[in-house]
């Protein structure tokens, strides 16, 4: 093959040189510099590349796939100021993904006693409580029930929480947010199994780990679009996911689609467990407590540029990033690129789907001045998601959960772009 390579004064070779050259200045310069790193490596056109020169790795050579060697630096985010233990988390690596579905490999977790290691053969769902007929789930049990699949987002409602010092990067700031396709049984299927008695307002849902963690949810919500899930884009659930099964619950806060499922009480109150009193309740600056606020707000985030990223020349560069809203679909995101001053609408990518990572994209041209990008989402309901000040306002300074603030990025002129809250 290298024998047909031609010399560099060919005339075609010179030619291609001349419309790469061309395409480069139209682009604005925005790929000069990679470029640039790269011009002295054989790899490179007119030249034959290294790995085409020997066969690849045979099939089969990987059981389970595993992305590109060139790719292990996109991986979970864990926190370097957050204590690691058995009630612990890991971030999802927003700024380095595409799309909206989130690898399960790279899907945000959040444990409070650890991740248990349950044989699927000897696990059980229990449900009883008001119900006409107790009964006793194996995982083979519900499987046999009519499935259904669905796109989701789930995200921690401390994501992020209210206090400096704020991350660094889009992972660091709203990293415990991820989407993905959950496969299972209606809930109402099963309760209609059972049958509901007189007085059924609430089911009380418990996990079978060391936490033993427990949530209440609305019988209206169990009735409407629950899930008992076991499997997760297209494969059985992951361990850190709950494996065997969980609950899942779209648009509420992620602690309560309890991950390690093994029972389901019918009641007529809400149990008060430790996860929905002394934890995931706030207090308001009136000295009230706002608790069992179930659902997350529209909210967005630029993943491109973000936070440690650095744009690397002037000219065209794309704006892009997730939105989503607990409450249905989103409608629109706008984008600014002058600190707030104005908005214009971002193109949303198809499909847009309700309670899921809507992506959008905005196409700009960076004039290699400081700059200031920032996103808001509206939900289909018509709510706009605020920026920090006028949550905490409401708020005030006491509150942690439910965070849904705009983030802005600040730009600067040698194109390295930071938190411009921090």
């Amino acid at each position: 093959m290298s024998s047909t390579i031609r010399s560099d004064d060919d005339p075609v070779t010179a030619t291609r040189r001349r419309f790469l050259t061309a395409g480069t200045a139209a682009l604005g310069g925005a790929v000069v510099g990679a470029g640039a790193a790269a011009a002295e490596t054989d790899n490179l056109p007119p030249n034959v590349p290294e790995w085409m020169k020997a066969p690849g790795e045979p099939t089969g050579g990987q059981l389970y796939g595993t992305p590109s060697p060139f790719e292990k630096g996109v991986v979970r985010n864990i926190s370097t100021t957050l204590k690691q233990y058995i009630s612990a988390s890991s971030r999802s690596p927003l700024q380095d993904l595409d799309g909206i579905i989130t690898p399960n490999g790279l899907f945000y977790e959040r444990h409070h006693g650890g991740v248990p290691a349950i044989d699927p053969a000897q696990h059980r769902l229990m449900l009883h409580g008001l119900v006409e007929r107790p009964l006793i789930f194996t995982i083979e049990d519900l499987r046999r029930f009519p499935s259904e699949s669905r796109i989701h987002f789930l995200e921690c409602s401390g994501n992020p929480g209210y206090s400096k010092p704020y991350g660094k990067t889009a992972s660091d700031l709203v990293g415990l947010v991820s989407c993905a396709e959950w496969t299972g049984v209606s809930l109402k299927l099963v309760l209609q199994e059972a049958g509901l008695k007189p007085g059924a307002k609430w089911v009380v849902a418990e996990g079978a780990d060391a936490a033993a963690l427990t949530r209440s949810i609305p019988i209206e919500k169990c009735l409407e679009d629950a899930i008992l899930v076991y499997s997760q884009n297209g494969e059985r659930l992951r361990p850190q996911q709950g494996y065997p099964l969980r609950l899942f619950l779209p648009g509420f806060e992620g602690n309560m689609s309890v991950k390690w499922l093994r029972r389901l009480h019918v009641t007529a109150e809400p149990v008060y467990s430790r996860e929905e009193t002394s934890k995931y309740t706030d207090l308001l600056p009136d000295g009230t407590a706002r608790e069992f606020s179930f659902y997350m707000e529209a909210k967005s985030i630029i993943t491109r540029p973000s936070g440690g990223q650095r744009l690397s020349a002037p000219g065209f560069h794309e704006i892009t990033g997730i939105a989503w809203s607990g409450h249905g679909k989103i409608a629109r995101v706008e984008v600014s690129v002058d600190d707030g001053r104005s908005w214009q609408d971002a193109r949303l990518q198809e499909p847009v789907l309700t309670r899921a990572f809507t992506r959008f994209r905005l196409p700009w041209q960076w004039d290699g001045k400081p700059a200031m990008i920032q996103s808001r989402a509206i939900d289909e309901t018509g709510y706009v998601q605020p920026t920090l000040a006028e949550l905490l306002a409401v708020r005030g300074e006491n509150y942690f959960y439910h965070n849904n603030a705009i983030w802005p990025w600040r730009i600067d002129d040698n194109g390295e772009v930071t938190n411009a809250l921090a």
